[in-house]
């Protein structure tokens, strides 16, 4: 466990158990994690892991079966669904693979949207700032349809950027683009979050974007394999050198 700095994730044995054909299907079997406030951190691991599920629960749009979930130090256990909802507007941004913006919101609308749930005055000023920082000023009024993927998702970072979240929450941001742009987005990415100070959770298959974070976790089987912190002893050799 990292020692510098607040906490913004604290996950204490946390369990999912989810309803299943054959019964209750364990997903997540005692996970620990402590992501520190600031901290740029890569999940990876093999398909079925409980990569996403982990994401879900930090997110809270899903509740774990058992364990704590801390986020900027709130229990996400003592909030009601309408409590989780407000945590997350005020809190998280999260970035999908699959963009999920608004089709018949323009990019400015798409952006503003949060800002205006969020009772802000200047939510049309600061989406549009905010479409710029990502290079889209010039794209206010196209539709979704009328962008690329790339330009999709740059969107949709400047609406989960749009807030000032605390925390950034990334499922697999580049897994519908090509290699080049795909880069592009990954940069502002980083960018932004190292620029506002912003924790960033970023689930990616790629090791070499894993490897560009300030740790990676991997998770195996439901639980955490290493968690870029802890050192595992070297083993003992058996009958001398």
């Amino acid at each position: 466990m990292p020692s510098q700095g607040q906490a913004m994730i604290d996950l204490n044995d946390i369990h999912l158990a989810l309803k299943g054909p054959a019964g209750p299907v364990k997903v997540l079997k005692g996970i620990n994690l402590y992501v520190a406030d600031g901290e740029i951190v890569s999940i990876v691991g093999p398909s079925g892991s409980g990569k996403s599920s982990m994401m879900m629960i930090i997110a809270g749009l899903e509740r774990a079966t058992s364990g704590t979930v801390k986020v900027d130090d709130i229990d996400l256990a003592t909030l009601d669904e309408d409590g989780l909802a407000l945590f997350r507007r005020d809190k998280v941004g999260i970035v999908f693979q699959n963009f999920h913006l608004v089709p018949t919101m323009t990019a400015l609308e798409n952006v503003a949207t949060p800002l205006e749930f969020a009772g802000r005055a200047d939510a049309f000023d600061k989406a549009r700032a905010g479409l710029a920082a990502v290079g889209l000023d010039h794209r206010l009024d196209h539709f979704p349809g009328q962008l690329s993927g790339g330009e999709q998702q740059r969107v949709a970072l400047a609406r989960a950027f749009s807030v000032d979240p605390r925390l950034i929450l990334a499922d697999e941001p580049t897994g519908n683009l090509d290699g080049n742009t795909g880069e592009k987005v990954i940069e502002l990415l980083f960018d932004i979050a190292r620029a506002q100070r912003t924790s960033l959770v970023l689930i990616t298959h790629d090791s070499a974007l894993a490897a560009r974070c300030d740790r990676t976790v991997r998770l195996v089987d439901g639980i955490i394999a290493d968690d870029g912190v802890t050192q595992v002893p070297e083993p003992a050799l058996v009958g001398g050198s």
